[in-house]
């Protein structure tokens, strides 16, 4: 499931996330489930056909993200959640952990979006490139956002959502969500 937020050059998108890596590193083996959110630059490119037509909208490079994992031996720990401050093109930074993020996560989150700026330049993302309407209309709208990685928690709390694929036994390298 992926929600989508999307404000002038700034969108933020949910979704659950099944992952398995065969060669994660030391204290990150096994599966892995949960929510990954990111801030996102967005785009319109130019819109094609009549004024009736769809638009096309490219969610693109990341500015941030956070996962919101657990294993899957350990469900309702959070016992993976971290962030990644920085991206390099679509490629995350190191895993970073803080114990808060796993204690409350909702709350954690809400004071990232409560303070957009800072999440951007912690990003390393310039000024200029996001206007101040933007973090203002982005800001206000996170009461919605967080409903929304309130429910995808809440549903792969009692596997709804963030599942292994059915043919997971045959596969050695799994990555299941839109994110």
């Amino acid at each position: 499931m992926l929600y989508a937020f999307g404000f002038r050059r700034l969108g933020v998108v949910a979704s659950d996330l099944y992952f398995l890596d065969p060669d994660p590193g030391p204290g990150q083996e096994g599966a892995e489930r949960g929510v990954r959110m990111e801030v996102r630059f967005l785009d319109q490119p130019e819109q094609e056909g009549t004024i009736y037509a769809s638009r096309p909208i490219v969610v693109g490079r990341p500015v941030w993200r956070v996962d919101l994992l657990e294993s899957v031996e350990n469900p309702g720990s959070l016992d993976r959640a971290h962030h990644h401050p920085r991206m390099t093109g679509f490629e995350p930074g190191k895993r970073k952990f803080e114990p808060e993020l796993t204690a409350d996560p909702i709350g954690w989150v809400a004071k990232r979006l409560e303070n957009v700026e800072e999440l951007l330049q912690a990003a390393g993302i310039d000024s200029g490139e996001v206007d101040k309407e933007d973090v203002e209309e982005l800001r206000a709208a996170s009461p919605e956002i967080l409903a929304a990685v309130r429910r995808l928690l809440e549903r792969i709390s009692v596997g709804e959502i963030g599942r292994a694929p059915e043919n997971a036994e045959e596969l050695t390298l799994i990555r299941s969500g839109w994110l």
